[in-house]
């Protein structure tokens, strides 16, 4: 599927799905934040078109869930047009924003050039370490060959401890390069995610050598 629609104005998504559709895309519609976030569980698509007066969870809220989970562009249309809710938009994580009433052909220029930014090919750029390597254009990470299902936050993880192998990173660069010193996430969630890393890349999570703990400052990877 190529793009989400999260409009709950029944006319205006007809529109557009329409349109879209004549232009090629393949496009789902989702009339609130909570059905397009279960959607999402199971589905792919290249870019979220997101309206913010929405039922129950607003556009804004479901943007920021969208940005902590997954690595999707999205397309806000709204007839919120003060600055202030633009930058609200783009704080959370949107890509662009775009006033109501929607120029259909405005739209169409703005989703071409979301994707074509998102999806170029690019060359590969991977690190390896070992028998580890992280392909940073796709965010893929294989150890001894074979993918290692990591999430957002694990990936970014494990890619700043790669990057610095060798030094020993506080927790708490650790927690702000990650989270955000401004996250309201608790520290400890720092400790369950190299646990989880562990768990993944380590022949014994219980005896690490990749990871390791240097007490009382925070971890360092080494190569194996």
């Amino acid at each position: 599927m190529d793009i989400l629609l999260v409009e709950n104005n029944m006319e205006l998504a007809a529109l557009i799905q329409a349109f879209l559709n004549k232009e090629g895309f393949s496009l789902w519609h989702e009339t609130s934040g909570e059905g397009a976030a279960d959607w999402l569980q199971e589905h792919h698509p290249k870019i979220i078109l997101l309206d913010i007066m929405l039922p129950g969870m607003d556009g804004f809220a479901f943007c920021q869930m969208v940005r902590r989970q997954y690595d999707v562009p999205i397309l806000i249309l709204s007839a919120k047009s003060e600055k202030e809710d633009q930058l609200t938009g783009f704080q959370l994580g949107a890509d662009d924003y775009l006033q109501k009433p929607v120029d259909i052909d405005i739209l169409h220029a703005k989703i071409h050039a979301i994707l074509t930014r998102a999806y170029e090919k690019t060359p590969s750029k991977t690190i390896v370490s070992g028998q580890l390597s992280i392909d940073m254009s796709s965010h893929k990470v294989k150890l001894h060959g074979h993918d290692i299902e990591v999430n957002a936050k694990e990936y970014e993880l494990l890619l700043c401890l790669v990057k610095n192998e060798g030094k020993t990173l506080s927790k708490e660069f650790l927690f702000n390069h990650i989270w955000g010193a401004d996250s309201e996430s608790e520290n400890q969630t720092l400790t369950v995610h190299i646990k989880m890393l562990r768990s993944k890349i380590e022949d014994d999570p219980r005896k690490p050598k990749r990871i390791q703990t240097v007490w009382g400052v925070g971890y360092r990877y080494e190569e194996v």
